[in-house]
């Protein structure tokens, strides 16, 4: 068995910045560590599974070949990054680089999107397989969404006894299924028939269009408009269906609320990283992730849905709630902050309040997903999750709502609903 993580590159991730300015977004830390551990964790639990893959077209770069190092020894599992030349696509990069998947003999291997978050059922979807499909079949991971919020993504129509794939639609214009694709998948060698297929076809239709001097184009391919679209109905490509928790990552709003799926599993899966309350330390409520470097105040008063970073400083009478505070950033005294990013080595002054917008999903229907949200509606930036770039200084008493602030900004006064440049 091996994983295959497709992490996209530089010119993705930009409704993640400013963030996605200072590190890749892979590596954002989300409930604690970087977004990509939670999926390297959970290919590494599956029994057999014997090397893990980072596909992109980032430049490998000081901090993923850090990351990647530490991974390896935490999990004891050979970790590799493989770059693509250019954006191929999610099915292009995976047929780009298929001699160094199938190396060593794989028998089948995981393909997971960087970019979600979930419980990653993956042991679950390898005996779903056996159960239902031959060994030569391959399984898309879905859930349920509402009817409306189901057009964002690829709809999965299956057949309710087998599970058997009939009939695939990404971002449909009208209602199709509210199964949707979660960008996690079980593939086998066989795959790659089937995309060499897409790549040949794409070929002889440049080879049609002489005129056009898009070489590049042939190797692009999508796994979920040219590949899924032709299988659905041919008997290979099942759905299983997840019940566990599962949402995208795409602005920097929904990494909170993917903070808070994280977090809340850790109660089963990793308590040692939660926060306690102790005589003497700060006030925890609900679940909280402090780096155990971060020097907080006896008095502050963190969570629920918080996670601090490395060597944060938070000083007395702070208030945090849903916000991810990220490596060296400082509060000072009585700091209020709500629904807000706090970037590398920004300061907060002294009775400050820094507050944005929660992008949650209704609460109230089990199966609402988190709105890629757009910034601006009607001319005007739509309330959303404040965030600090690194570096950003914010004066003594002063106010700043939903706001953007991009990075090594001194503020001088309070403002709202603003992208500060």
């Amino acid at each position: 068995l091996k994983a295959v993580i497709l992490i996209g590159g530089p010119q993705k991730g930009t409704r993640f910045r400013p963030l996605s300015f200072e590190v890749p977004k892979p590596l954002f830390p989300v409930a604690g560590v970087p977004m990509v551990q939670h999926h390297i964790e959970a290919c590494a639990k599956v029994p057999g599974m014997k090397e893990i893959l980072l596909m992109g077209f980032y430049q490998p770069n000081e901090a993923l070949s850090r990351f990647l190092v530490s991974a390896q020894q935490e999990f004891k599992v050979p970790i590799r990054y493989l770059q693509e030349y250019a954006a191929l696509g999610t099915g292009g990069g995976i047929y780009h680089f298929r001699d160094q998947i199938l190396s060593g003999g794989a028998e089948a291997f995981f393909v997971l999107n960087a970019d979600v978050c979930s419980e990653f059922p993956l042991q679950e979807m390898l005996e779903f397989r056996q159960q239902h499909g031959d060994m030569h079949s391959f399984v898309i991971l879905g859930t349920t969404a509402n009817r409306t919020q189901a057009l964002n993504y690829g709809c999965i129509v299956a057949n309710a006894g087998t599970q058997e794939v009939q009939h695939y639609v990404e971002k449909p214009s009208t209602f199709v299924s509210e199964i949707i694709n979660c960008g996690i998948y079980l593939f086998t060698p066989a795959i790659f028939q089937h995309i060499g297929e897409v790549f040949q076809r794409n070929q002889q239709e440049l080879a049609l269009e002489e005129s056009s001097n898009g070489w590049q184009r042939a190797e692009v391919i999508r796994l979920e408009q040219d590949v899924f679209t032709a299988l659905a109905g041919s008997g290979k490509l099942y759905v299983y269906k997840t019940d566990g928790f599962w949402s995208q990552i795409k602005s920097a709003g929904s990494a909170i609320y993917a903070s808070r799926l994280y977090l809340n599993q850790y109660s089963k899966s990793h308590p040692e990283r939660l926060a306690q309350n102790k005589p003497g330390g700060p006030v925890i409520r609900g679940n909280v992730y402090i780096h155990p470097t971060a020097s907080i105040d006896s008095t502050a008063v963190l969570g629920p849905n918080v996670s601090i970073g490395e060597g944060v400083t938070v000083g007395a009478g702070v208030r945090v709630r849903e916000s991810i505070v990220l490596h060296g950033a400082s509060l000072h005294d009585h700091t209020c902050v709500l629904n807000t990013i706090v970037g590398w080595d920004s300061t907060i002054g002294r009775w400050a309040r820094v507050e944005g917008t929660p992008s949650d999903p209704n609460p109230n229907d089990p199966y609402a997903k988190i709105d890629s949200e757009t910034l601006f509606r009607d001319g005007r930036l739509t309330p959303s999750i404040t965030i600090l770039g690194c570096s950003v200084t914010i004066p003594a008493e002063v106010v700043i709502l939903n706001s953007i602030v991009l990075p090594h900004k001194e503020l001088s006064r309070s403002y709202k609903n603003q992208i500060i440049l």
